[in-house]
């Protein structure tokens, strides 16, 4: 799945390549350098999604969830700090975007219509 993001400042589009083998590629390389810092991020970051996973009954108040939802981003975002190049990044700029989602859209309506006949 692309999941496209904008950069900080607001004026382009980050695309990360987060394919994952690639990910577990740069895991195993962080963990293999420094096995007891990657072991407690992996360990702090399963407990941080067990929470926010918790956290998504029904019953637990909005500012509980986003706040979890919080927790587990910040713990992934200082795994992710650990790997050793990080994933490939693609920036576009506003126009660039527009263009590769109208062509991502165009080819996933001729798939579908493909599909159908």
């Amino acid at each position: 799945m692309i999941r496209p993001q904008l950069t900080a400042d607001g004026r382009a589009v980050h695309l990360a390549d987060d394919r994952p083998e690639l990910l577990l590629d740069d895991l195993a390389t962080a963990y293999a350098a420094d096995p007891e810092t990657v072991g407690a991020l992996l360990a702090h970051l399963a407990e941080r999604v067990d929470s926010r996973d918790a956290a998504l009954c029904p019953l637990t108040p909005e500012h509980i969830r986003a706040m979890r939802a919080a927790e587990a981003d910040a713990a992934r975002e200082a795994l992710l700090d650990e790997l050793p190049a990080g994933a490939p990044e693609h920036i576009f700029s506003p126009r660039e975007a527009v263009a590769l989602a109208d062509a991502l859209t165009a080819r996933a309506h001729l798939a579908a219509k493909e599909t159908r006949a």
